[in-house]
């Protein structure tokens, strides 16, 4: 069987946004919704790994990529961007987010998007309240500098926020894929909706009404581990998964095996 095809296909949003996908493989239906400065290929890999045993669609969310975008934001309409995707698949499908990709994954199966079962990567809730007030200060910067046009110190404002290092910061800047995510940095805005005040959102997590695996890695944050133990916890058919050795750069060939498990079991 061949799962390497990836012709680029359009589905159409609620608000006319065409929004950019691909597909791979030959099984039910498995949608993939990336985190941020991310794009349909930033899930490639998992996705070939995924395609033998599940038609996997890819897509890049609204302003990325070979998708559209209007203004002003919504998070409503990125929820109505995953349901036209899901529309393509087939009317109802199984979903895979990652990151703030699976905060708005979540958001979509609260609104009743035909989401079947679900699959989250370290979504980057906190569990501390006063994490609250920082996260209001970050965002307010990173806002102020992207409403100047000034992409390129809101994305160092957003790198340096999720922990790295003023020099490897540095460093970065100086290579090619530097432009690449800069391209992408007015989406960071977008996120920021998605994630609301950064607190686990208990009572929205109570009224998702599907099987949810929430899995994060053996070495990752002690923050981000007991963010995805709390989601799980408020989830009423919630389960968690912690991958050994493993960060939030997932390695695509650890987190397959996982996946393939929770959405045939």
């Amino acid at each position: 069987m061949d799962t390497t095809s990836t012709a680029v296909k359009k589905a159409g949003s609620a608000d006319g946004t065409l929004v950019a996908y691909e597909q791979r493989g030959d099984g039910a239906p498995l949608v993939m919704v990336s985190g941020a400065l991310c794009t349909s290929a930033s899930e490639a890999p998992l996705a070939e790994l995924l395609a033998p045993h599940f038609t996997v669609f890819t897509y890049d969310r609204r302003g990325r990529g070979a998708s559209g975008d209007r203004v002003p934001y919504a998070v409503e309409r990125e929820v109505e961007d995953l349901a036209a995707v899901i529309a393509a698949a087939g009317g109802s499908a199984a979903v895979h987010g990652m990151s703030s990709g699976a905060a708005l994954a979540l958001r979509a199966a609260a609104a009743g998007v035909p989401i079947t079962r679900l699959s989250l990567y370290e979504p980057p809730f906190e569990t501390d309240p006063a994490a609250r007030d920082r996260n209001t200060e970050y965002t307010g910067r990173t806002t102020a500098l992207l409403a100047r046009g000034r992409r390129g110190d809101a994305l160092a404002e957003f790198l340096g926020a999720v922990g790295m290092p003023p020099q490897a910061l540095s460093g970065l800047r100086l290579l090619p894929v530097w432009a690449d995510m800069e391209a992408l940095a007015h989406t960071l805005a977008y996120d920021h909706e998605v994630m609301g005040d950064g607190l686990v959102p208990t009572g929205l997590l109570g009224t998702v009404s599907v099987p949810v695996l929430v899995a994060d890695g053996g070495a990752s944050p002690a923050g981000m581990r007991d963010a995805a133990v709390a989601v799980s916890r408020a989830l009423p058919h919630g389960r968690h998964r912690t991958l050994t050795g493993q960060t939030h750069e997932v390695a695509p060939h650890v987190l397959a095996p996982a996946l393939l498990q929770f959405f045939t079991s």
